[in-house]
């Protein structure tokens, strides 16, 4: 009889659920003159297949990352004996010659032919012929130490003997069964310690757990969140995003069957519902998943800001194959350029305004902000999940990059023989579109899930 009663009740709980298609957001995005709609067109009917095509590219596909720092802030436990938790690297010759023979700062098969000395020759030599060892040592710390000034997130060295090349296509993000209260002391901290939020100030979640706390709780939240600055709202809502957009994957990509003549993955309806639905949510899944178009649009903002940067004629996709490598390089200025024809793009212009001085210390905490952020992801115990992690909050630092670098972007000097005062790495390139393509692939997915929950109504 209690099972009976049980299973009514459960009826009960997700029959509203079946009858309502929750994912269905709509409308304006708040602090944005766009609305969902147009951007639920302009990705999947325009650019999420141009997006997935470049991204299976060898510039794209392998990424460098070292897995084996240490969290700086607690103690893990490493989930690495789960099996869908493991990250496999690639030996060398998996990996493009051009790729991987190439330093930081080459893009180009002119520059990967220059040796090191000639090109600092070129550099240095035009300041002072006669500088010392040590001064020209100097000054390329300083240079490493203005482009450090300039990011959001912490930046793998990539010549460190722990930092490896990845192929993301043969390792995708996906449901690990990394989980509980592990999982969630990563999101706790970054909520609670680097979202500029009060400990007073409850944020709508209940820990271990999908479902949203008290409507009280919510209610004080959202009136604090809409006083606050747009910028710290804005940073709160790329996170919440950021989050969703996770979230998403691992409802889209969930091991459905686990048996001994195979493992199915497929999108998981009802894992899907419990994190987004707006009653079990207590209203609070549609917020995030409007976070989540809110993170598209600086993101797209980004990529369409990059573009002069990718028009460089000196600036290649560098593989060692010519052909391939020009074909994809027009691929990328093609998605650029398409960024850049969106009709309703953000306008960073209204963060960091006013007085100058307020203005710089705001950018600077949220920069701080950030860039703590990207180090807790070296606390994230499965290493699928911290590879994600870490490229996706590099992604995501480097727009920040990239939109709040707007003057020395247009300013790129014309002749390949000045230094240019913007420059992006090959890690943060290659970060910036996978971080976009993967919150283009949560865009096209809701589609698929409102699919899903219309087919069981």
């Amino acid at each position: 009889m209690k099972l009976l009663f049980f299973l009514l009740f459960l009826l009960q709980v997700f029959r509203p659920a079946l009858s309502r298609c929750f994912c269905q957001v709509t409308g304006d995005l708040d602090d944005c003159a766009c609305d969902v709609e147009t951007i639920d067109r302009f990705n999947n009917n325009q650019l999420f297949n141009k997006l997935q095509t470049l991204l299976e590219s060898d510039y794209f596909r392998f990424y460098k990352v070292n897995l084996n720092k240490a969290c700086p802030f607690w103690t893990v436990r490493s989930h690495c004996g789960l099996r869908d938790c493991a990250v496999k690297p690639c030996s060398d010759n998996e990996v493009p010659e051009g790729i991987r023979s190439s330093s930081h700062n080459k893009y180009s098969a002119e520059a990967n032919e220059q040796p090191d000395e000639c090109e600092q020759a070129e550099h240095l030599g035009a300041v002072d012929v006669s500088l010392s060892n040590e001064t020209r040592e100097a000054l390329l710390k300083w240079s490493k130490h203005d482009d450090e000034a300039q990011r959001f997130c912490v930046v793998d060295d990539e010549a460190s003997p722990d930092s490896q090349y990845v192929d993301l296509l043969l390792n995708p993000e996906r449901f690990t069964g990394y989980k509980g209260p592990e999982a969630w002391q990563i999101w706790n901290s970054i909520y609670e310690e680097n979202c500029f939020k009060p400990f007073s100030i409850k944020r709508p979640l209940i820990p271990n757990s999908y479902q949203s706390s008290s409507g009280s709780e919510a209610r004080s939240f959202y009136s604090w969140l809409e006083g606050q600055c747009v910028e710290k709202r804005a940073f709160y809502r790329l996170i919440s995003g950021l989050h969703a957009s996770i979230n998403i994957h691992l409802s889209a990509r969930y091991l459905l069957d686990d048996s001994w003549f195979q493992r199915k993955w497929g999108h998981n309806v009802s894992e899907f519902r419990q994190r987004f639905d707006s009653e079990l949510t207590s209203d609070e899944g549609p917020k995030r998943l409007r976070n989540l178009y809110f993170l598209y649009l600086i993101e797209l903002r980004a990529l369409a800001k990059a573009l002069p940067f990718f028009q460089q004629p000196s600036f290649k996709l560098y593989t060692g194959r010519p052909e391939e490598d020009h074909k994809h390089k027009q691929l990328l200025l093609d998605i650029l350029q398409l960024a850049r024809s969106f009709p309703l793009h953000f306008d960073e212009t209204s963060l960091f305004a006013g007085n100058e001085k307020e203005a710089a210390k705001l950018k600077e905490d949220v920069r701080l902000a950030f860039l703590n952020i990207s180090r807790i992801m070296d606390c994230v115990g499965c290493f699928k999940c911290r590879l994600w992690g870490k490229l996706q909050t590099q992604g995501l630092g480097t727009a920040l990059k990239i939109l709040f670098s707007a003057q020395q972007i247009e300013a790129l000097p014309k002749s390949s023989n000045q230094r240019p005062s913007f420059q992006l790495s090959r890690q943060e390139i290659v970060s910036l579109l996978n971080a976009f393509g993967r919150i283009s692939t949560s865009v096209r997915e809701l589609e698929n899930f409102r699919s899903l929950l219309a087919e069981e109504r």
